[in-house]
C-alpha cells in the first residue's frame, strides 16, 4: 500500500472473478493506495453479486474521501464477454450475467465515470504498460488457469473485438482427438492444456487427485507419470502460442496465472518448444507476469482514465 498526498486523485478499481472480488484505490501512476478482498457470492445469483459489486464499490469511495482522496473515475473488470463500447456484462457462465449493464449501474451508484471491461484484457493492460510487457508496443498477454485466454495489446490498447470476444486462444482446437472442452468441442486448448486440465489428466490417469502444481511438482522430482502428463501440456501450449503468433506477431508473451508459478519448469520447455515451431515468424519473448493477482485492478483503473482522458 502506498501513502497519497490530500486531495490526490484516485481510481475505485475492482476485479470480479467467480469466487472472489479483488478491489483497490489507485493512484493514476498505478500505485495501490488501498486493497480489500470480497467473495463474490455467485452462487446467490447475479443479482445479489451485482448488489454486492456495486455496494464494495461505493464503500471504496466513501473510504477514499474519508480519507482526504478524490475518487475520480471507477473501474471494473468481469469474466466471459464483455461489450466495452456499451458496458454491459453480456455473459458469464461463472457468474451468471446475462446482458447486465454494469457500468451504467456503477455509474448512477457512485456518480464517478465509469469503465467496464474483461478481466484477462484489463490485466494485460496494466502488465503491458505497468508489468513485464512495459515498453513493449506488441504485447500478447496469457492467462493460463482454469482456462486459457489473451490479450492482444498494441500500443497499450486491449483490442476487444467486434463482439466483445476477441483473445479466446483457449478455445482453438490443438487436440482433435483430445478432450471435450466445456464449450462442447473436443480438443479445445484449454481443455488440454489449462492449470485444470494438467489436474484432470493426471488424476484420470493415476486416480490420484492433484493440482497443476502438485503435478508440476512430482514432474521436477522425477515422477514419470507426472513428467508425462506436464510435457503434454507444455507442448499442447506451445502449439497454441504458435498460431497465436502466426496471427500476432508480438514481441513479448506474458505468460501470467497459475501454471506460470511453476516457473522454470514450465517456461523452459515451453520457450524450446515454441522455437521448434518457428519457420519464418519471429520468435517473441516468453516472459512470467509481474503483477500478480493485481494486475485486474490495476487494468480496471487505467481503463476507467483512460475513458476520462
Amino acid at each position: 500500500m502506498t501513502d497519497a498526498p490530500d486531495g490526490a486523485p484516485v481510481v475505485v478499481a475492482l476485479d470480479v472473478g467467480g469466487t472472489g472480488m479483488k478491489c483497490a484505490l489507485v493512484r493514476p501512476d498505478g500505485a495501490v493506495v488501498h486493497a480489500e478482498r470480497h467473495p463474490t457470492g455467485a452462487e446467490r445469483g447475479p443479482a445479489a453479486v451485482v448488489d454486492t459489486i456495486l455496494d464494495v464499490a461505493e464503500g471504496l469511495a466513501g473510504k477514499a474521501r474519508a480519507e482526504g482522496l478524490t475518487p475520480v473515475a471507477c473501474g471494473i473488470g468481469v469474466p466471459g464477454l464483455v461489450d466495452e463500447a456499451a458496458g454491459v456484462a453480456v455473459w458469464s457462465s461463472n457468474i451468471g450475467f446475462r446482458d447486465v449493464p454494469l457500468r451504467e449501474l456503477a455509474a448512477t451508484r457512485l456518480g464517478l465515470p465509469t469503465a467496464l471491461g474483461h478481466d484477462v484484457r484489463v490485466g494485460g493492460l496494466a502488465e503491458s504498460r505497468l508489468g513485464a510487457g512495459r515498453g513493449v508496443g506488441h504485447v500478447l498477454f496469457v492467462a493460463v488457469g482454469t482456462g486459457i485466454a489473451t490479450a492482444h495489446v498494441v500500443g497499450g490498447s486491449a483490442a476487444a473485438g467486434a463482439h466483445g470476444a476477441a483473445g479466446e486462444l483457449g478455445h482453438i482446437q490443438v487436440r482433435p482427438d483430445g478432450p471435450r472442452c466445456g464449450c462442447g468441442r473436443p480438443g479445445c486448448l484449454e481443455a488440454v492444456a489449462s492449470a485444470s486440465a494438467v489436474g484432470r489428466r493426471y488424476t484420470e490417469l493415476a486416480g490420484t487427485p492433484l493440482t497443476a502444481a502438485e503435478v508440476a511438482d512430482r514432474a521436477a522430482a522425477g515422477d514419470e507419470l507426472a513428467g508425462q502428463v506436464w510435457r503434454e501440456a507444455v507442448e499442447a501450449l506451445a502449439d497454441g502460442l504458435a498460431t497465436a503468433q502466426a496471427l500476432y506477431d508480438v514481441e513479448t508473451m506474458v505468460i501470467g496465472g497459475g501454471l506460470a508459478r511453476a516457473g522454470a519448469l514450465l517456461f523452459d520447455p515451453l520457450r524450446a518448444a515454441l522455437r521448434e515451431r518457428m519457420t519464418f515468424h519471429r520468435e517473441p519473448r516468453l516472459v512470467a507476469a509481474a503483477l500478480g493477482d493485481e494486475a485486474g485492478c490495476l487494468g480496471a483503473a487505467l481503463l476507467a482514465l483512460d475513458r476520462l482522458e
